[in-house]
């Protein structure tokens, strides 16, 4: 016969009050405490400590309300900045504010005003720790799922479980018991009260296991004993208090209970264990072992993993509670620690830390990376001291140098880092532009300190350096500059870009290191019951783009890639990737003189080419795309190669032009050299064939509009070097013949799931130095400076159509006449061909005349085979002395021939020169790669929403990017200009009726809250002059200018 389990203590008890609880005992208390719950929708504009920026749903209730208290979990309220609102049962709407926030354990307290709550009635929700037993059957009433409210039942299966472990470098609470129940909680469920038949809150909702239905919750002992000293010092000033004071102390020593078997292993001597018995509660099961200790800590070099806690100040510690009762009322008191280590007793003296002073309370904000001292939480992560200098969030200047987040700075321009303090210093005395040496250590690499070239950001994208530092008093995070207007670091802003109106060269700006763009960090959800609205940059959420790089899953791209403008990835790889073995020689420099040691088996081409290939970068506002594109038949992306390798110098070394070879172009069979440079900048080059010299581009739409090759033919070689590899193709004599350049498209996998691809093919020369040579002769048209010399940039005609070729055989097919046939063909035996269209650029002045499909037959009735013809088509209006800019056009529609006047288009060049941050979304006109869509709102077009930022009000309302913005308050906003005009209005905290129209014509409209606090209004304007980026800002609050 089987004996009965024996219950734990407490059980019987739990199970004799559950018996007499009736369905109507629940209803009674479930209607006292919903109306308590509140949802809490919360906002982190900046990555802080264990943090992202992003937004989130979760749960919170109101524990006193007659000062207007909320209790919900410290990952909720955040260690770092937040914006949130509660919305009650009733759907009113409030701000709260963070009032308290506990170092370590996972609990903290929002704030708000009880007038505000006009129309409900509710209560507090009383908290009775004590009451929490195994057995005790409960309700969790929450925000589960997104749910506004979800009651889930369950039993307390545990009392003293181990704290959940959610990740190795985010948020992780410790020294503390945890209960544990199967209620099965969710995402949004965090903060929820864990309530018993009566009403009362016996633990808070924090955690879940994804992988089951289990839930952990928080002990309520040591909230109730924060709780009560808010209110005391409430009451002693008669009104909210500045800042409330919590005592807390700590060793920074992580401890874990462990049973007593385990504990007899570790070396505890018998009659220790018996002391430890008889002294403690019955049903103690084990005693306190030291797990770690964060280095140079109270306990550092004092207590070691494995040490077993038997009293402190001579009273025998078994439980978590108790011994972090000692330490908060010991701050700044030496305390006696008995130890048995390994079987042998010792006694440590050690003075008890204040946790605070080692939770940071402000940070750095520097061309969009966030910095701050180390936390006890992450210290405790990485084993590293707290204090030192810790990247929350690399931002653009450091991601650029591929510093990642997580990593600690410990030295910048040969001096030490140590503190916050000192890089703000180091910063300080630094010019904008300049280049100098950044030491820093990840913990994934602790031993091994990284060393990278840092150039410091020159550009205006960002706001000055700024430092933010918690306001208790509001519950915002207050900034101010971070150094004085005449440090080299703000005076240099103003100098870099000053340019001398009596001459054409400008001051000569900083060099410029190569940029690798990083992609923001990918934003990992924990179990931890809170539900994290998708913050993944390369994800389409809810039919919008996030950001720039595939976040995602978030994938970053490797450091050793560079990000060219308009999407586009030439690389320039290890010659060991390319097939074949390959001519290699090295280089160095003397003096200012080129002299270089070439390998006796070099070729013609490569000794002649070798000295003007330069290796260059484009800088990318990394969470943004300024769309720099107007041209559809040839980018100037392209054309800026082109300048770089005819007029650029790298460094110390002299640039030596590279003729561009004249016509007759390449044809199949001809022998080409593909000569470019290396990372480490050495020449390399490789003989091959030309395959193909007319095949025609056809890049598909990608999910988010960004730049393809459209209207191109290209080169194609009878040898695949990769995609990692480029340069230029070249004939024996070293005549430049073709750019080797990267092109980007999107390949779809399935019904939805699409990927980046790269390929490398040949650019016509003739199509980069017909715009060459008019910036080199100095044709009409605005200024803008190049290499220091302010040079005029041509206006280029175009015919604003995408084209696409149709073999004469499948044409005919289509009802085309054989004289047409036959005159195609004899204009262009080789090609054999007719252009179809594609689409018309929205907004074009070709866009209502031409349909999808027309044949393009001829132009001024001379036949057209190619894309060249049109664009000399458009080149002869401009020599022709009185056009009108228009072309006469035979085309075949339906079966018919048609002749038509058609408009062509002027652009500069410059492409997107504008842009406007409003509530944390990129806005400018809509660039080309969105008019080659087709489709552009009737409200008058409006502006395009080209990115939003994490945790800014956009994320939190859902305006997200691949839309137009075509009302504001209904107001119309056609232009960029008129936007301005309409936000310039509308005030801190204003809510905001906003009309869009998705890319896909579905109109929209929803409301959103205006943060000036930590999103002013802001916009960025390109000078051709200097060929700068000017910041201003619209609106802001002050002092913040951030």
């Amino acid at each position: 016969m089987e004996s009965p389990p024996k219950e734990e203590a407490g059980g019987e008890l739990a199970m004799e009050i559950e018996s007499s609880v009736t369905a109507e005992d629940w209803r009674r208390a479930l209607s006292r405490v919903v109306p308590s719950v509140v949802v809490l929708r919360t906002t982190a504009p900046r990555a802080f400590d264990t943090e992202v920026a992003g937004a989130s749903y979760a749960t919170g209730f109101v524990v006193d309300k007659s000062r207007g208290i909320i209790l919900t979990n410290r990952h909720v309220v955040k260690p770092g900045p937040v914006v949130a609102e509660a919305m009650f049962v009733n759907r009113e709407e409030i701000p709260v504010y963070p009032l308290y926030r506990d170092p370590v354990h996972d609990f903290g307290f929002f704030r708000y005003d009880p007038s505000a709550i006009k129309f409900l009635k509710y209560d507090e929700i009383p908290l009775a720790p004590e009451a929490a037993s195994v057995g005790l059957e409960i309700r969790v009433v929450g925000n589960d799922s997104g749910e506004k409210v979800s009651i889930l039942a369950g039993t307390l299966a545990r009392l003293d479980r181990e704290a959940p472990y959610y990740k190795k470098d985010g948020y992780n609470d410790f020294n503390t018991f945890y209960m544990q129940a199967a209620s099965g909680t969710k995402g949004g469920s965090s903060g929820s009260p864990v309530v018993d038949c009566q009403g009362r809150a016996v633990a808070l909702n924090a955690g879940s296991k994804s992988s089951s239905a289990s839930a952990f919750f928080l002990p309520l002992e040591r909230v109730v004993r924060a709780l009560n000293l808010i209110c005391d010092s409430w009451d002693a000033f008669g009104t909210k208090p500045e800042s409330v004071y919590i005592p807390r102390g700590t060793l920074q020593v992580t401890f874990h209970h462990k049973g007593f078997e385990e504990t007899r292993r570790l070396g505890l001597r018998s009659e220790t264990e018996q002391i430890v018995r008889v002294v403690s509660p019955s049903g103690e099961t084990g005693m306190l072992v030291v797990d770690s200790v964060v280095p140079e800590g109270p306990a550092h070099k004092h207590l070691e993993p494995g040490d077993v806690l038997v009293r402190i100040n001579g009273e025998v510690v078994t439980q978590f509670l108790e011994m972090e009762t000692l330490l908060d009322d010991s701050v700044g008191r030496k305390i006696d620690l008995e130890i048995e280590r390994g079987g042998n007793p010792l006694t440590v003296k050690l003075e008890v830390e204040d946790l605070h002073s080692i939770t940071p309370n402000h940070f750095l904000q520097i061309s969009g990376a966030v910095i701050h001292p180390l936390s006890y939480q992450q210290a405790r992560n990485f084993r590293f001291k707290c204090g030192l200098v810790y990247v929350a969030e690399a931002g653009y200047m450091l991601s650029r140098a591929s510093v990642p987040r997580h990593s600690i700075i410990k030295k910048l321009a040969g001096e030490d880092i140590a503190h916050l303090d000192d890089l703000i210093a180091v910063l300080a005395k630094l010019s904008r532009g300049a280049r100098v040496p950044l030491e820093y250590v990840k913990y994934t690499d602790r031993y091994r300190n990284k060393s990278v070239l840092v150039t410091i950001d020159q550009h205006e994208w960002y706001a000055p350096p700024q430092l933010y530092t918690r306001n208790d008093a509001t519950g915002l995070w207050t900034a101010k500059s971070a150094m004085s207007p005449e440090s080299p670091f703000i005076a240099s802003a103003c100098r870099a870009s000053q340019v001398d109106t009596n001459s054409n060269s400008v001051l000569s700006l900083s060099e410029s290191s190569p940029m690798d763009l990083k992609c923001q960090y990918d934003s990992e959800n924990l179990a931890d019951g809170c539900i994290k609205m998708q913050t993944d940059d390369e994800i389409v959420v809810d039919g919008s783009h996030s950001s720039e790089d595939s976040i995602v899953e978030r994938k970053r791209r490797r450091v050793d890639e560079e990000i060219a403008a308009d999407g586009t990835l030439p690389s320039y790889g290890d010659p060991e990737n390319v097939e074949g073995s390959a001519l290699r020689h090295s280089s160095n420099a003397e003096g200012t003189d080129l002299a270089r040691t070439v390998s006796s088996n070099a070729s013609l081409a490569e000794r002649v080419i070798e000295p003007a290939l330069v290796m260059f970068e484009v800088s990318i506002l990394y969470w943004t795309r300024i769309a720099r594109k107007s041209q559809p038949l040839v980018t100037y992306a392209v054309k800026a190669v082109s300048q770089m390798i005819k007029h650029a110098s790298y460094s110390d070394y002299r640039s030596v032009s590279a003729d561009a070879a004249p016509d007759p172009a390449l044809r199949r069979g001809d022998s080409v050299y593909l000569i470019g440079l290396s990372r480490s900048l050495q020449a390399t080059s490789r003989k091959s064939i030309v395959t193909n010299p007319c095949t025609a581009v056809n890049i598909g739409s990608a999910d988010c509009p960004r730049y393809r090759a459209v209207n191109m033919e290209v080169i194609e070689l009878d040898t695949d070097f990769g995609s990692t590899f480029s340069g230029v193709l070249t004939d024996e004599q070293g005549r430049v013949q073709a750019l080797w350049a990267s092109f980007s498209t999107q390949i779809k996998y399935g019904g939805s799931s699409s990927e980046d691809h790269q390929f490398v093919r040949g650019i016509p020369i003739y199509a980069i130095s017909q715009v060459l040579e008019k910036i080199v002769s100095g044709t009409q048209g605005p200024f803008r400076l190049i290499n220091g010399m302010r040079r005029p940039m041509p206006f280029i005609r175009l015919l604003e159509v995408e084209l696409y070729p149709t073999l004469l055989s499948k044409a005919r097919s289509y009802g085309l006449s054989d004289n047409w046939v036959q005159a195609l063909a004899k204009k262009d035996p080789v090609r054999r061909q007719v252009l179809r269209v594609k689409g018309c650029l929205a907004g074009s002045k070709a866009e209502k005349l031409l349909e999808q499909g027309d044949m393009i037959l001829a132009i001024n009735k001379e036949p057209i085979t190619c894309f060249l013809d049109i664009e000399k088509a458009c080149q002869e209006l401009d020599k022709s002395v009185g056009s009108d800019g228009t072309l006469n056009m035979t085309i075949f529609r339906q079966g018919k021939e048609i002749d038509l006047i058609v408009g062509t288009d002027v652009r500069d060049g410059n492409g997107t020169t504008r842009m406007v941050n409003w509530c944390g979304c990129m806005i400018q006109d809509p660039h080309s790669a969105v008019r080659a869509l087709g489709f552009l709102p009737e409200e008058g077009h409006g502006v395009y929403v080209a990115r939003w930022c994490h945790g800014s009000p956009v994320h939190r309302y859902g305006l997200y990017a691949l839309q137009w913005i075509v009302e504001v308050n209904g107001q119309p906003t056609p232009d960029l200009e008129t936007f301005i005009q309409v936000v310039k209005g509308l005030e801190h905290g204003e809510f905001v009726r906003v009309r869009t129209v998705h890319l896909n014509g579905k109109p929209r409209v929803l409301t959103l809250k205006q943060d000036l606090h930590y999103w002013p209004t802001w916009e960025l304007s390109f000078e051709p002059e200097t060929a700068t980026w000017r910041r201003r800002t619209i609106k802001a609050l002050e002092p913040t200018t951030a």
